[in-house]
């Protein structure tokens, strides 16, 4: 019997250790960032899901920066699914969510430059918000926020990851 395809969600508690197993690999090859368990669950509304026969088979989320913009965060699918589009499925309801709470610009810290490319995204340099933004944005705790504004201390972190930039 032949799999349909899979089905995008809001993510659920119970789709935690699923989530986690997805990005497990991928943050041992430096391709991710670990987190912890409590961490998924504390940014648990930012995620959709893509689940496929009971198995979480791609995650992605959204993370709210400031008024117009927003972060693209753990997008991943399992590697049965590369190559299947639905990284970019998930990626484009990503996209709708934005349009839908308001953002107007989605940011990205990538490797995969060509994957976000041909989703419109581009690559940025410098500062890509005004200096009053830039300076309230410095107040956050989150290291996705100190990595778009390209802080140093964040650099070691970010090693050859592309930062990209997309205009809805």
């Amino acid at each position: 019997m032949t799999a349909g395809p899979p089905v995008i969600r809001r993510a659920r508690t119970s789709d935690v250790r699923g989530i986690r197993a997805l990005v497990a690999p991928l943050a041992e090859r430096r391709v991710l960032v670990s987190k912890e368990s409590v961490t998924y669950f504390e940014s648990l509304q930012e995620f959709r899901v893509a689940e496929q026969d009971g198995r979480v088979v791609g995650c992605g989320a959204l993370h709210v920066m400031w008024e117009d913009l927003a972060e693209v965060r753990t997008l991943a699918v399992a590697p049965d699914q590369l190559g299947t589009g639905l990284g970019g499925r998930l990626l484009e309801t990503l996209v709708e969510d934005a349009r839908e709470i308001g953002v107007e610009r989605l940011f990205c810290l990538t490797f995969e430059t060509d994957f976000f490319l041909r989703h419109g995204f581009e690559v940025i340099e410098g500062q890509a918000v005004p200096m009053d933004v830039y300076a309230e944005l410095l107040r956050s705790y989150d290291e996705g926020v100190a990595e778009f504004l390209d802080l140093e201390r964040v650099k070691p972190n970010t090693l050859g990851n592309t930062r990209m930039l997309r205009t809805l």
